[in-house]
């Protein structure tokens, strides 16, 4: 693990314990398997040794529930003692595969059901915990990030409620609009990205994966994913490109205005390879149409990097357009639910967060700057380096 003489020097917080909802317990389990380790190698690198109470353990999770009375209605319960810990509360919002009984029918859980049970958990929680953190890798509601009429600002309201039950940090991976957190400017809400993994499945799937300017380009697929696309293009030293959506503001469509037309900025695409990228894959309409134009203008393999892969209208369509050319690979974090179905996808590849989630919480835990985690730049370059020597 990185950084071990900054966490050999500092003293933790508290007692670190895990708490994990329903929806995300598969993660939470890889998660913490890492950071046993990580304790294990910092006691082994700790010349003196480290003797705290509940520094090391064989496992850092704690049974939690939020069962169901047959109305539908729900209470958190805490089945051990979580006085005195830095709890660190695992959400994961997007998890539609969890199931519950409501007067004999089942009910498949929504972005609301979990995020009331993780309130149901802190409540649990507050006033035992000597901190309480909430991982929420995709940030509840936060795609209406602000107002076009008279709407509603769910996601600055929840982020108010989270900090009035006690919360004291919520870290979240690539906000739609990282500008939210002035909703609670008291409270700490760390945004990280998932650049370095994303290049790292890349070059794991994709060996001959030329990294220089003659052979790639990054695309954003709209205005929004823009800082992305330029981080992630200026660190490999390539061009960048974006699309930017031509909407019929006239109509509504699902809540949203339909998409025109994807128009395209950019020097030539003729025989690169290409990475788009983008926050998530909802629906796939957007990133499906921009991928069949690059192919039309004569790009090479188009890669299509998301942090969140949603897939609300299914797979048929990425198929489709996988058996066609017009897509090589999908890659997406494990960061929400993935559905078995999708982990046997020819043309899809997972980039691990487990890894990150563990050293993000280790060096919290120790209040430490987490600067050194979210700046992967040094990574990304003795990854270039490590893989240009071969």
């Amino acid at each position: 693990m990185a950084n071990l003489d900054v966490l050999e020097k500092s003293i933790p917080v508290a007692p670190i314990k895990i708490a994990a909802l329903e929806g995300c317990m598969d993660l939470a389990k890889q998660v913490d398997q890492h950071l046993v380790q990580y304790r294990k190698e910092l006691c082994e690198h700790h010349s003196a040794g480290l003797s705290l109470s509940g520094y090391y353990e064989p496992s850092y999770l704690l049974e939690c529930s939020c069962p169901r009375f047959g109305t539908g209605e729900g209470k958190g319960i805490m089945h051990e003692s979580v006085r005195g810990t830095d709890l660190f509360i695992m959400a994961d919002v997007m998890n539609y595969s969890i199931t519950y009984k409501v007067r004999g029918r089942i009910n498949h859980m929504s972005p609301d059901n979990h995020y009331q049970d993780l309130k149901r958990i802190i409540s649990a929680a507050t006033g035992k915990a000597h901190r309480i953190n909430v991982i929420m890798p995709f940030l509840y509601e936060s795609r209406q990030h602000k107002r076009s009429g008279r709407e509603s600002l769910d996601c600055a309201l929840a982020l108010k409620e989270l900090a009035a039950m006690g919360v004291s940090n919520i870290i979240t991976f690539d906000a739609h609009d990282p500008r939210v957190q002035n909703a609670i400017p008291l409270r700490g809400l760390d945004n990280f990205m998932p650049t370095y993994q994303f290049l790292k499945a890349l070059m794991k799937s994709v060996p001959d994966l030329k990294l220089d300017n003659n052979h790639l380009m990054i695309i954003s697929p709209d205005e929004g994913a823009m800082a992305r696309a330029v981080y992630f293009a200026n660190i490999l030293g390539v061009d960048v490109g974006m699309f930017y959506k031509r909407r019929d503001y006239s109509t509504v469509v699902n809540g949203k205005n339909p998409i025109v037309a994807h128009e395209f900025l950019g020097d030539s695409v003729e025989g690169k390879d290409v990475i788009i990228i983008d926050d998530m894959i909802s629906s796939g309409e957007s990133m499906l149409d921009v991928a069949k134009q690059i192919k039309a203008k004569g790009a090479n393999r188009v890669y299509v990097c998301c942090t969140f892969g949603l897939f609300t209208d299914g797979f048929a369509k990425f198929d489709d357009f996988y058996e066609k050319g017009y897509i090589t690979k999908v890659i997406t974090t494990n960061l929400t639910y993935q559905k078995p179905e999708l982990l046997e996808k020819p043309y899809y590849e997972t980039a691990d967060m487990t890894k990150y989630l563990a050293s993000i919480m280790d060096t919290l835990n120790h209040d430490v700057s987490v600067e050194k985690v979210r700046n992967t730049t040094t990574k990304i370059n003795n990854l270039l380096e490590k893989c240009q020597g071969k």
